[in-house]
């Protein structure tokens, strides 16, 4: 047999720790929940799928399932609304303030989820900048928060198509004498369809595993799979159930991922013009495209600043300063609120480094095109396919026990750990594209010269990669400082996070309650903006250095 070259030898050894991390902390967690859901386990269903299809009829997963699919089609349906005007005017035209507002449209998507309930919460309650629209608890009030969310989706996906467009066609049509609107139906559109039909995908994927945004604007109105499975868990203590609407979201997923790998399309070569200067009547109509959008996305914010700052007396810094005192005495917190906020300092930085020790190295074998890579690749990008929440509730089954001689048992270590397994395909999707970048010939010299494997990866690959790596630990540590969705469930009680903890003071009543939740809500979408402006600073630096 002939031996294999030094290369492969080292390749498979470092494709050991992506496949051993992955297969631990979510393969088996998800597999877990899957056979959970199918057959049951342990007594919780009898083996066969009678009891599956038991919780299938039941009124509540109906409910649940039809309330997913319902907000998903109206946020989808909301975000391109708004997002398709926004895109044509962010990426047609050039006018002073474009630039302020693609960062505005971009700053939803990066806030932590919990973050972005309180902001809505503070907007809509009875006591809230627009109480008096009676939205609160609404399913209206969801719709619009996942339009807040999605929005920059759509802009980014549908506009950098719509950049590549040449207007030329357009024109032409118009020469011809076609109205604006019947050149846009006849000749644009068709152009926009599969990035609008890819965007529209994306976002239903996202809209239909939205968690917090569900479990703190629609309390016990409103009930999605995502929330369902959250009080199968922990209110009923049903884990059959749970796990059978978990299999039902990961069917969720599979589908919206479908339909957007299915709408993908190349895009067109870029065009030869630039943005131009809008006209008089296009500046009306940039304005009419943005309104909607710019209320939307500044309105929340707004009311959480304002919210946070109000007292029984007026307004004031009080409820900051309580973040440093004793919880209130109908809090459900059993210590003070900065104690949440080291323990998610700490979770946050040891889920980083799990996830930057193992997406590294990850991303250093997918550059390297081949086929090993890309199956590797995407085992790697398989968590992103899977709610947050049945990530959580695999961990829950699976590692809650003594694991390779290491008791789990309620341990501090499931919170990092799950948050290591959602943050790591994003950490590799932000390496990869830097490590492709990088001239193969280098390495060639490099090998050439006498250098062996792991030289070449100190040597060249290390320094090449360096500001691409802190963007992405910086990107890794925001996710992980926000993370919500898994965290939820394997947290501890007496060791919340801050958006766990944010979370419970929300649940509460008493202005001493929500406003130390929305003081802290304040402090963590700062600490979130602060990293990732941080992360994109880093980021611009890859191309000069490559």
């Amino acid at each position: 047999m002939k031996p294999w070259p030094a290369s492969a030898r080292l390749w498979w050894a470092l494709a050991g720790v992506p496949i051993a991390f992955l297969g631990l902390f979510f393969l088996w967690p998800a597999g877990t929940v899957i056979v959970r859901g199918l057959l049951g386990e342990d007594g919780l269903g009898g083996g066969d799928l009678a009891g599956a299809l038991e919780v299938l009829a039941r009124s509540r997963t109906l409910d649940a399932i039809s309330t997913t699919v319902g907000l998903a089609v109206a946020g989808t349906a909301g975000s391109l609304l708004l997002g398709l005007p926004a895109a044509w005017a962010l990426s047609r035209f050039s006018w002073r303030g474009a630039r302020t507002m693609r960062a505005l449209v971009t700053v939803p998507f990066v806030l932590p989820t919990i973050v972005v309930a309180a902001a809505f919460s503070a907007l809509f309650s009875r006591s809230g900048l627009l109480g008096s629209w009676g939205l609160d608890q609404s399913v209206t009030a969801i719709v619009l928060a996942l339009v807040f969310f999605n929005i920059s989706v759509v802009v980014r996906i549908v506009g950098g198509a719509w950049e590549s467009l040449s207007p030329r066609m357009s024109d032409a049509a118009r020469t011809l004498g076609a109205s604006p609107a019947r050149a846009f139906v006849t000749v644009t559109l068709p152009a926009l369809r599969p990035a609008i039909a890819s965007a529209a995908a994306v976002v239903l994927l996202f809209c239909s595993t939205s968690f917090a945004l569900v479990l703190i604007l629609g309390g016990s109105r409103v009930s999605t799979v995502e929330t369902e499975i959250y009080l199968q868990v922990n209110q009923f203590l049903d884990l059959r159930a749970a796990a059978v609407l978990a299999l039902v979201q990961v069917v969720f997923v599979a589908i919206a991922l479908w339909v957007s790998a299915r709408a993908r399309a190349p895009r067109p070569p870029a065009a030869v013009e630039t943005a131009r200067a809008p006209r008089r009547r296009e500046r009306w109509g940039i304005a009419a495209a943005l309104t909607p959008t710019v209320l939307l996305l500044t309105l929340p914010g707004l009311a959480l600043v304002e919210r946070s700052l109000r007292t029984a007396d007026g307004y004031g810094l009080d409820h900051y300063a309580a973040l440093l005192g004793e919880p209130p005495a109908r809090s459900t917190l059993s210590a003070p609120l900065w104690h949440a906020a080291v323990t998610s300092l700490l979770t946050a930085t040891v889920a980083t480094a799990m996830a930057a020790a193992v997406g590294v190295v990850t991303a250093q074998l997918v550059a390297r095109r081949s086929r090993r890579a890309s199956v590797l690749e995407s085992l790697v990008m398989l968590p992103l396919g899977v709610s947050a929440v049945v990530v959580g509730l695999g961990v829950l089954l699976t590692l809650n026990r003594s694991v390779l001689g290491v008791d789990l048992r309620g341990s501090w270590w499931l919170v990092p750990i799950a948050q290591a397994v959602v943050a790591l395909p994003l950490m590799v999707r932000a390496l990869v594209p830097a490590a492709r970048a990088i001239d193969p010939r280098l390495r060639a010299a490099a090998a050439t010269l006498g250098a062996s494997p792991w030289r070449v990866l100190w040597r060249v690959d290390a320094p090449l990669l360096k500001s691409a790596t802190a963007a992405s630990i910086a990107f890794a540590f925001a996710i992980s400082m926000g993370e919500f969705g898994a965290t939820a469930f394997v947290a501890r009680p007496d060791r919340p996070t801050l958006p766990t903890a944010i979370a419970r003071l929300l649940s509460r009543p008493g202005i001493d309650n929500v406003g130390m939740a929305f003081a802290a809500s304040v402090l963590l979408a700062a600490l979130t903006a602060a990293i990732m402006l941080a992360s994109e600073r880093l980021r611009t630096t890859v191309g000069a250095e490559i």
